[in-house]
């Protein structure tokens, strides 16, 4: 069974964050449409506002991907498995499509101010894609498997399997904020072994990963706190 292994805000305060942003872009949007109502008339005005102020929230959805999607950790029969869940990004991926259609609606049928929109529309449509998207997709194989046994990885340039008879150190690097971001593995051949967690799209599971690694591996634990 998975278990939530970072809890985001309370279920009221994220709603009502939600619901404070969509008002504030609500009453934004009037900049994005002509200002003269003539301009849109035939139009319900209000039903454009409201379409963009869903696009924002989209958004917020997207980047904010732990109200929809928290962080959990599924342990299988011999240890643990971190990695983007790939159903989330395919998720993400269609809710995201609503943002560009629900933009290409508001230009095809509503006067709109070209600059504003295009701001607007810019901030919408590419921030989703730059801050979680493109990340996800660049690692979607990655994960890093822990057991009793053995310390397997797999990033973009490099992946591999260790038994840990063969380790003869860890160390942990962290950074200024003792925030864990790299695993160093030392074989007993001299071998040295960069596990680079912050190329793996794994920030969500640091602490746990921390954890995990000081409570199994503690004999072979060198803590470091190097940036």
């Amino acid at each position: 069974m998975a278990k939530i292994i970072r809890p985001t805000y309370p279920k009221e305060l994220s709603i009502g964050l939600l619901l404070l942003i969509f008002a504030v872009s609500f009453f934004l949007s009037g900049q994005i449409f002509e200002t003269a109502y003539q301009a849109n008339a035939g139009k319900n005005l209000y039903v454009g506002m409201f379409l963009f102020s869903s696009a924002v929230i989209i958004m917020m959805l997207v980047l904010w991907e732990e109200f929809l999607f928290p962080i959990k950790v599924k342990p299988n029969e011999d240890g643990m498995v971190f990695r983007n869940h790939r159903n989330k990004l395919l998720k993400q991926a269609l809710i995201y499509c609503a943002i560009p259609a629900i933009f290409a609606f508001l230009y095809i049928e509503y006067k709109v101010s070209v600059v504003y929109f295009s701001i607007w529309a810019a901030v919408c449509i590419i921030l989703p894609v730059a801050g979680k998207l493109i990340s996800g997709i660049k690692n979607y194989n990655d994960f890093l498997k822990l057991t009793n046994d053995t310390i397997e990885y797999k990033n973009n340039h490099l992946e591999g399997v260790y038994a840990l008879k063969d380790i003869q150190r860890i160390t942990l690097i962290k950074d200024e904020r003792t925030v864990l971001h790299k695993i160093q593995l030392l074989t007993v051949k001299n071998e040295q072994i960069t596990i680079d967690l912050d190329e793996m799209e794994l920030e969500a599971y640091y602490a746990f990963i921390d954890k995990f690694i000081t409570g199994h591996y503690k004999s072979l634990l060198k803590p470091n706190t190097e940036s």
